[in-house]
């Protein structure tokens, strides 16, 4: 069986880990302060912490926002759940945000409705690896933390004068207050768990270092952690070419059927995190029609704020309606040429 999820760990991953734990420093120290390096370098941040988990990424955010107890904080529906639950542990409201069906992210009227509702930060959690319109988000005027576990390595063109695209471009993370990479086992890159988190301005990041300098050990990723996400940044553009080439071709399987994926910039515009495949059938069907060929799919959004909150799913349809019909294909690259062209095969016949 061809699983859905498979984290690519190599020969130099295995390596980092291995010298780690032959060193016998795996706790957070020299490897943590590399990572860090690394992260600045590849993202272009200037300052940044690398700590055990994307909600205390996003607790320590939230901190240095000194946002007023029970302020409503906007979220998408497609967003992980663990982003739900943090906020209301630390005495916020949520406010949940629908989604466009062509990208999966809430529309600049979704958000401006959350803002005349009362909310006043968003977390925008850049779904599928896609990026949404930052420059119309900026002109709502409300600050916002960027979630970019999918979407790292992805940019826009920057506009020139007179509102015309360069070639420039900036990179995913860089247009909001704060931002956060998880490192968890399905994002992007992976360290088996944890997450960065950043400023990519020197104002932004003198305020939160207050608060990360004081960060406890136990909220620092160990070093047996970053070694792992280290190779896995400076691997990142190689198994994003692979990522690539294998979505263009399910992608081209795809065209002949009824179903359909989002759209998107397929270039440097978006990270090919995953295949995600909206259908136009019954999930049931068509899984088991995938299982008979030996492949495992998923719903995309299992793990969502939709998935788990049923008040939210009465007010949020688009994002419902995509929970349960959105699924993931196998994508990534571990796969060998036989394996990717049996799903090649098998998406160009789904139900």
């Amino acid at each position: 069986m061809i699983q859905t999820y498979s984290t690519t760990i190599r020969r130099k991953e295995m390596d980092a880990v291995l010298t780690c734990m032959v060193d016998e420093k795996i706790g957070p120290g020299e490897l943590n302060g590399r990572l860090i390096q690394e992260v600045k370098e590849f993202l272009g941040c200037d300052g940044a912490v690398a700590l055990r988990s994307p909600a205390l990424a996003l607790k320590y955010a939230l901190k240095a926002l000194d946002l007023q107890a029970g302020a409503k904080i906007m979220l998408s529906a497609l967003a992980p759940y663990w982003q739900y639950q943090t906020i209301q542990e630390l005495g916020f409201e949520p406010l949940v945000l629908d989604v466009t069906e062509v990208n999966a992210l809430p529309s600049i009227e979704n958000i401006s409705e959350g803002v005349k509702a009362g909310g006043q930060l968003l977390i925008l959690h850049e779904t599928e690896g896609i990026l949404p319109d930052f420059a119309a988000i900026q002109n709502l005027g409300i600050p916002f933390i960027e979630d970019i576990s999918q979407s790292a390595g992805a940019s826009v063109a920057e506009l020139d004068e007179n509102g015309i695209e360069s070639e420039k471009r900036r990179l995913a993370g860089s247009f909001g207050v704060f931002t956060i990479l998880g490192l968890e086992e399905r994002d992007v890159i992976t360290a088996g768990g944890g997450a960065i988190l950043y400023a990519s301005g020197r104002r932004d990041w003198i305020v939160l270092k207050k608060y990360v300098d004081l960060a406890p050990v136990t909220d620092l990723l160990p070093d047996i952690n970053s070694a792992l996400a280290w190779v896995q940044i400076k691997e990142y553009n190689r198994n994003e070419n692979t990522r690539k080439e294998l979505f263009s071709l399910y992608q081209h399987a795809c065209m002949i059927g009824k179903n359909k994926t989002f759209s998107r910039e397929m270039e440097n515009g978006s990270t090919m995190c995953s295949f995600p495949l909206i259908l136009a059938g019954s999930f049931k069907d068509v899984k088991q029609y995938a299982a008979k060929k030996d492949i495992e799919i998923r719903l995309a959004f299992e793990n969502s704020i939709v998935a788990n909150e049923e008040a939210v799913s009465d007010t949020c349809i688009k994002a419902k309606s995509l929970y349960l019909r959105c699924i993931h294909v196998p994508l990534y690259p571990r796969l060998t040429k036989s394996e990717s062209a049996k799903i090649v095969k098998v998406l160009g016949t789904l139900p």
